[in-house]
């Protein structure tokens, strides 16, 4: 059986098919008692507005894309989660690309989401490169960044001071005592988080009177094995430390990893401490004491931002910086 037809609802209704547009789109020329006759008959045929009918009158597809470097990750999956609830309230869908790490997919897939027309667009965890904004430009839709910002291009963003964060999670270890404390860093070339959270871990060396050390920094990926495997190298070749800060949940749970390999136990003989409060820092064992970030908060308020961008024509919306705060659970003990 075919689905019913926007003629099927005025036939039911017993009104002209621009009458049942009209009362659609919410555009006057109809009583109150028509509008009720086309609802009804909307319901009981179960009619579904068709969305690139919908486009030839308001000029929109109703649909946004979202770019992400990894969407299998929880980080952002919990991102995406408040990105699609603000979305579904709007009547928007969502298409979602993968770029892989690096960008390897991105232009390819700025063109794909030209190609389908979105309205809008949500990019998150990446550097907005001057290629990626020559593209969105000449697409003419809006932009809203998620977990990262552009220094360059003034386009609106939603994100956690890293600097702030990763400073109070390195001050948090040293007020429980510990003075020889680690860090497992992103790329010091990444401005969005990498370099970011090692000058916040830095800074809080320094403004406790605590000399930093090179040795102590090891230079890796978000990822669990090769943080895995940077800090079995920190606990090869670096000097003896207490606790370490790791600038990611992933990296944290790959330094446990790493840490039980070798016969240690936490928080006893090493405390750590994470980024992110993923739903998996509950679930490691020890229980992982992080820095949350309110990640499906900031993804509907992406969506929010963007939206309204869409909907009521604005030129700009305000950037947002969203308040952390730190998750103790069990893997920090203080040092006597």
């Amino acid at each position: 059986m075919n689905p019913p037809t926007i003629k099927d609802v005025a036939k039911a209704a017993d009104v002209s098919v621009a009458t049942v547009s009209r009362v659609l789109h919410n555009l006057a020329g109809y009583s109150d008692k028509t509008r009720q006759k086309v609802m009804q008959a909307v319901e009981e045929l179960g009619y579904q507005p068709n969305a690139i009918a919908r486009g030839l009158v308001n000029k929109r597809t109703q649909t946004i894309g979202v770019l992400f470097p990894d969407v299998s990750s929880s980080f952002s999956s919990d991102i995406l989660r408040g990105i699609e609830e603000i979305a579904q309230e709007k009547g928007f869908s969502v298409i979602v690309c993968n770029t892989a790490e690096e960008g390897k997919r991105t232009m390819k897939y700025l063109q794909v989401l030209r190609e389908k027309q979105v309205d809008g667009i949500v990019f998150t965890s990446e550097v907005l490169k001057d290629e990626y904004f020559q593209v969105i430009k000449e697409m003419r839709v809006p932009v809203i960044l998620v977990n990262t910002m552009s220094q360059k291009y003034t386009i609106p963003y939603v994100k956690v001071d890293d600097r702030q964060a990763a400073y109070h999670a390195t001050d948090y270890l040293i007020q429980k005592g510990h003075r020889e404390i680690a860090m497992l860093s992103g790329s010091l070339k990444d401005q969005i988080a990498g370099y970011p959270r090692f000058e916040g871990y830095r800074q809080a060396l320094a403004d406790n009177g605590i000399e930093y050390d090179e040795s102590l920094v090891a230079i890796g990926e978000f990822e669990l094995e090769a943080s895995r495997l940077a800090m079995r190298r920190l606990l090869a070749e670096a000097p003896s430390f207490t606790a370490l800060f790791a600038a990611s949940d992933e990296m944290a749970i790959g330094a446990m990893r790493a840490a039980f390999e070798q016969g240690l136990r936490i928080p006893d003989d090493l405390s750590i401490i994470g980024y992110d409060d993923l739903k998996f820092a509950r679930m490691v064992y020890p229980p992982l004491t992080t820095i949350h970030q309110p990640l499906t908060m900031m993804g509907r308020m992406a969506s929010e931002k963007l939206i309204a961008l869409i909907e009521e024509g604005s030129t700009q919306v305000a950037s947002s910086i969203v308040s952390h705060h730190l998750v103790e659970r069990q893997t920090v003990k203080s040092k006597p």
